[in-house]
């Protein structure tokens, strides 16, 4: 594939819309098609799935559906949108993939690591995204973001002690592999988060410019 994939990843709260569109017009400035997605979503029926999981139910959902849900949603999405895309060349900047999984999932609900790899095998083979943007601040200031832009969807409904969770995995991750992830600080005002967005654009632009 001669495209580049870019996830932008964090807990709630962390301003990953807002940074990834303010990613892509930077890229659009320099020449390159850019292809704005989401997870769970992207397509219409990956869109269905996704209100299936955000909203809140008087049934219970299993671990598991949700984990499963969350792959089907992906196979779909990675089908429909991103391989395509990146088989013609695009960039494609996807608020959450399959880190977010790990994360809410794994980090959030406690499924095995080695239950998400067997899945993440199954639905992508061996795409991976290029990069990785970490998008961290601490759980009570993501909380309380999230609880400002007004009714909550059911993970945001979720504790604190959920939260510590899915932050821990995705530094985990982060640390894990920093050739492939870099770590933003969503704390700090938005001109600092563009800032560090700012100085990532040369190596991004030479990454897709050597394919």
């Amino acid at each position: 594939m001669t495209g580049l994939f870019i996830t932008l990843e964090g807990p709630e709260g962390a301003g990953k819309s807002t940074n990834r569109d303010y990613l892509a017009d930077r890229l659009r400035e320099r020449g390159l098609e850019v292809v704005l997605t989401r997870e769970p979503g992207g397509t219409p029926l990956a869109e269905r799935i996704r209100d299936l999981l955000l909203a809140p139910s008087a049934e219970p959902m299993a671990v598991d559906t949700e984990l499963l849900l969350m792959f089907a949603a992906r196979a779909q999405h990675l089908a429909q949108v991103i391989r395509p895309a990146l088989e013609r060349g695009a960039v494609v900047l996807c608020d959450r993939f399959t880190d977010a999984t790990y994360a809410y999932q794994g980090g959030g609900r406690g499924v095995p690591e080695t239950r998400i790899t067997e899945l993440e095998r199954f639905v992508q083979g061996e795409l991976r995204p290029d990069l990785v943007l970490v998008f961290d601040l601490p759980v009570e200031v993501g909380l309380a973001r999230a609880a400002a832009r007004g009714r909550l969807d059911r993970f945001e409904q979720e504790g604190q002690g959920f939260f510590e969770g899915v932050r821990q995995a995705y530094l985990r991750r982060a640390q894990a592999t920093p050739e492939r992830y870099r770590i933003i600080d969503a704390a700090q005002p938005l001109a600092g988060v563009q800032r560090a967005l700012d100085e990532l654009l040369p190596q991004i632009v030479e990454r897709i410019g050597g394919r």
